[in-house]
């Protein structure tokens, strides 16, 4: 077996518009993922993510380039490579004529285990995701965020080598998605290898070994979290709201970020004296916090990750 999960070599994906142009959604990617690695794909909404995985899980075909899973290509080897992997798609929902408990243990069954180990399996799974109280109540009669938790639930139970999760705490409260961060831990913990795609910063940061920024169907940067933070230039942050055309001003304190709020200093302690007395000076309101995955996905794709295409 290949000593990497997955390998992307220059995946394009595009569609042809009637009366228009060809979109890319995605414009040549490349990455590989390590088998026991969580990676994230990090991006802004539309920046090709989903695309990215639907390729790989085998549900869509590339206009060129390949992906191949543990040694076996996605387009060519199709059944090897689904009978390797599980997938919680953004938009999927569980059905809605099942509780919980039958969700996951039909799925499990139809992926070939036998009862009893199912039924552990899925009696695991609801309680890792705090499910028990609703295990068995019909999905329709969930929240939004139980039903995600069942999704994920779904596709955890398999402990599969390698888990496609995209998007998977969306719509969750804040305790909900840390219990999924643990999930995910523990499954690497026992081998799996898991590929998510997010928008949130939070969680790329608290959950990948690795991760890659993708915009507009590009692969930016990869690395990890630490790893680009430390590339923006500084270890603090200082926020200069309504600053966006004092650049000039603060150019020799560090490194600039600018959003459509403020000007961002990517500063070092021993500048913070003087930053600070420069903008009291000039009556600025002024914060300082330390840097963060935002800054680096700022310097690295020029927006915030919450900007509109």
């Amino acid at each position: 077996m290949s000593p990497e999960a997955l390998v992307a070599d220059r995946v394009r994906k595009t569609y042809r518009v009637r009366g228009g142009a060809p979109v890319d959604a995605l414009s040549g990617v490349s990455l590989r993922v390590g088998k026991g690695e969580r990676v994230a794909l990090l991006g802004r909404n539309g920046a090709g993510k989903t695309t990215f995985l639907k390729i790989a899980s085998t549900l869509l075909a590339p206009t060129s380039g390949t992906v191949s899973v543990f040694g076996h290509e996605v387009q060519a080897e199709a059944d090897i490579v689904r009978s390797s992997i599980a997938v919680v798609p953004q938009e999927g929902k569980p059905f809605f004529h099942l509780t919980p408990r039958e969700q996951v243990y039909t799925y499990l069954r139809a992926r070939g285990f036998d009862r009893a180990s199912a039924k552990t399996r899925t009696g695991e799974a609801l309680a890792q995701m705090e499910l028990e109280e609703v295990a068995d109540r019909l999905n329709i009669t969930l929240s939004g965020g139980q039903r995600q938790r069942t999704m994920v639930a779904t596709v955890i139970a398999t402990e599969a080598p390698l888990l496609f999760l995209d998007e998977p705490t969306i719509g969750m409260d804040p305790f909900a998605r840390r219990g999924v961060w643990e999930s995910m831990r523990r499954l690497t913990r026992r081998g799996s290898t898991i590929l998510l795609t997010t928008h949130y910063l939070d969680e790329a940061e608290a959950l990948s070994h690795r991760l890659y920024i993708i915009e507009r169907g590009r692969v930016l940067v990869d690395g990890s979290a630490e790893g680009l933070k430390k590339e923006v230039g500084g270890t603090l942050r200082v926020s200069i709201r309504g600053g966006q055309d004092l650049a000039e001003t603060f150019s020799s304190f560090g490194s600039l970020v600018r959003d459509p709020e403020a000007l961002h200093i990517i500063t070092t302690p021993e500048r913070l004296v003087e930053i600070m007395g420069v903008a009291v000076g000039m009556r600025l309101t002024a914060t300082v916090g330390p840097v963060t995955l935002e800054e680096a996905f700022l310097k690295v794709v020029g927006r915030s990750i919450d900007a509109e295409n």
